[in-house]
């Protein structure tokens, strides 16, 4: 089966929001000499509404890892979300000083071990969980296969060491594949994001979501938000590409919990586009990844702020002053062909 985000056609690729039919209505003569970016997240206020995804091994792309990717966070004015399977553990992100921190969980079988992850988590003071929920099995990742993908001798887990958890340290096809069909729970449902809600005050995002369904049931399970994933467009081929899940997820929550959007976003343009769209926010994983093994902290300090001042110019020029003053009149998609506008 053909990668889905090399598919092009009525099929388009799923991860990056740049393609597609999706066109600006800007609008012209309003005073724009004053830009304000800032956004409330889950009661914590932010500079802008672009924060970090969790990405995992972060060692593996510069010796600094999420160290670099924490600093750089809190220089920002956002959010990092620490990945489970990061290679710096909750404690030592925790000791790099002040900075909103959100922590990304995946369900082990062993529970016990879960419950002692998120309260860990919370000593160290991060401020919610973001439940990824679409990773009962790992996806086909055939680079891994080919590669025989395993962590390097020098990192590790660090948030699951001194567990006996095994290693992935060795395989006949993908390390990781084989790690996560011996650990992740494939039983995991929505009765565990009401149990989580018991062993934690943390707020709780699920991250994973594509259809109105199950944004229905992630808000009557508690969820404090819903996180539109495609989880990098690795997991399942053919799912659509965020943006194109991102209004019907929205339509569906009708404002009870705040959308993010998570994937894709490349541009200053593309954190419009989901705005537009209703998303309260954006994460972004691949950029961070890319901009740490370049440059390690500047790096991911670079391409923040080319991206917030993408998205303070593609605001000027269309008009807007605020966050609030982006609406869905501001875009046209391939959804709108042959409506009327302005919508009322």
């Amino acid at each position: 089966m053909p990668r889905a985000q090399k598919t092009n056609g009525p099929c388009r690729r799923t991860e990056k929001l740049s393609g597609g039919y999706c066109k600006f209505r800007p609008r012209i003569l309003i005073d724009v000499s004053k830009i304000d970016m800032t956004t409330t997240v889950l009661g914590f206020k932010l500079s802008m509404p672009i924060m970090i995804a969790p990405t995992a091994f972060q060692k593996m792309a510069h010796p600094d890892g999420e160290y670099a990717t924490a600093r750089a966070a809190s220089a920002a004015g956002t959010i990092m979300t620490l990945s489970s399977w990061a290679t710096s553990s909750v404690e030592e992100v925790a000791s790099t000083g002040p900075g909103i921190r959100f922590f990304q969980l995946y369900v082990y079988k062993d529970r016990n071990v879960v419950a002692q992850l998120v309260r860990r988590a919370e000593r160290a003071g991060f401020k919610a969980i973001a439940l990824t929920v679409d990773t009962p099995r790992l996806g086909r990742r055939e680079a891994d296969i080919k590669n025989r993908f395993v962590l390097p001798p020098f990192l590790s887990l660090k948030n699951f060491e001194g567990l006996d958890l095994g290693k992935m340290d060795q395989a006949n096809e993908s390390g990781l594949a084989s790690y996560v069909a011996g650990q992740i729970d494939r039983t995991l449902s929505w009765k565990d994001v009401k149990w989580l809600q018991t062993i934690t005050t943390m707020p709780i995002l699920v991250k994973g979501v594509l259809t109105a369904e199950d944004t229905r049931l992630a808000i009557q399970s508690g969820a404090a938000g819903i996180i539109v994933s495609n989880h990098g467009a690795r997991q399942l081929d053919y799912v659509p590409a965020t943006i194109s899940a991102l209004e019907e997820v929205v339509k569906a929550a009708q404002g009870r919990v705040p959308v993010f959007l998570d994937g894709g976003v490349r541009r200053g343009t593309d954190v419009f586009k989901a705005l537009a769209l209703g998303a309260s926010g954006i994460f972004i994983g691949r950029p961070v990844v890319f901009s740490l093994a370049a440059e390690g902290e500047a790096g991911v300090r670079k391409v923040l702020q080319m991206l917030r001042d993408e998205f303070e110019l593609t605001m000027a020029l269309s008009g807007c002053t605020s966050l609030k003053e982006i609406t869905r009149n501001h875009i046209v998609t391939e959804a709108d062909r042959g409506r009327p506008f302005p919508r009322l």
